[in-house]
């Protein structure tokens, strides 16, 4: 039953309001940030996922699909998709190792690597939508790498 229906919220039942989930916080956050990230990838033709794993690139490529994981925090199941979209587009290739077959590495093409000039226009751009300056903005960097920290050491 809802509290529409005569049901009375208890004193016990302030720690289940939405507004004062950490969990929903967090949630609508990263939604209201991503929808401002959009149209600015889809003018590049790139969906959020597909420019996490290019700024991994961009900072080094060649690079193992492992470490493209590793860094995004996300399994081999759900980069190797991204990537291989990456690869259609023919902003990256992937190879195999020649030591290890089950080693795969990526690089950026041409194309991907002109690509990051276009990305340049997008942090500040982003830092103004969400009215941070940069202190503040590198403050909630840290307090959200420490809450990540923190809930991945349980």
């Amino acid at each position: 039953m809802g509290y529409g229906s005569g049901v009375s919220r208890s004193e016990g039942d302030e720690a289940l309001a939405l507004d004062g989930q950490l969990c929903f916080a967090l949630y609508a956050a990263s939604r209201a940030v991503t929808d401002v990230y959009r149209p600015l990838l889809a003018q590049m033709g790139l969906t959020y996922p597909q420019y996490l794993a290019l700024l991994v690139l961009w900072e080094r490529s060649p690079v193992p699909v492992k470490e493209i994981g590793a860094a995004l925090q996300l399994d081999y199941g759900t980069v190797s998709p991204l990537l291989k979209r990456l690869e259609q587009q023919g902003l990256i290739t992937r190879q195999r190792a020649a030591g290890d077959e089950r080693s795969v590495t990526v690089a950026l093409t041409a194309d991907g690597d002109a690509l990051r000039l276009k990305a340049r226009a997008i942090p500040p751009h982003i830092q103004c939508a969400v009215g941070l300056d940069e202190r503040a903005a590198h403050d909630l960097i840290e307090t959200l790498r420490a809450l990540t920290d923190s809930t991945r050491a349980r």
